[in-house]
């Protein structure tokens, strides 16, 4: 069966060690900036939101991407960049719905989780099962529907925005 990272913001302490082993494992350095989770931090609440692809089954970055340089992994349950495709043009990072691609000026390349090929380093080193990979059954997206409405109505309110 497939499965999916799920996000627990109320058990994450906002440590950001899912960041810097992000970065290690997919770029070689420990720099939040080229990690593909981030840790919304809103320190005067006591909350802190990790931020991750969702691997949507209709991912608009996949529609949008005027190169196709974005498709399915259905054995992994993942969306992947073709980097040998990818332009850089950000079309990908404008239309997520959930702030989860960004850009590498470094490599000029978009950039996204991809479950580290199967061993999400992130779940293997948060040490409050803020962020854990599943089965994809419909308990677990029954749960990060709900986690994604609350962070939904938390952008909402924050930022005065609709998604």
């Amino acid at each position: 069966m497939a499965k999916v990272l799920i996000l627990d913001y109320e058990k994450c302490t906002g440590c950001r060690e899912c960041e810097l082993v992000c970065g290690i494992q997919h770029e070689g350095v420990s720099n939040p900036a080229r990690s593909r989770i981030k840790v919304i931090k809103r320190e005067w609440e006591g909350i802190y939101i990790p931020i991750t692809c969702q691997q949507c089954e209709t991912a608009p970055c996949m529609t949008i991407c005027p190169m196709s340089a974005i498709s399915r992994d259905h054995e992994l349950n993942r969306v992947v960049i073709d980097y040998n495709t990818c332009i850089g043009c950000r079309a990908c990072v404008a239309v997520c719905p959930f702030g989860a691609m960004s850009y590498n000026p470094l490599t000029q390349k978009v950039m996204k989780c991809d479950f580290c090929d199967g061993d999400p380093q992130c779940v293997r080193f948060c040490e409050t099962k803020a962020i854990r990979y599943a089965d994809a059954t419909e308990q677990s997206i029954d749960k990060q529907i709900a986690i994604a409405d609350k962070f939904i109505a938390f952008v909402q309110n924050a930022v005065g925005i609709t998604i």
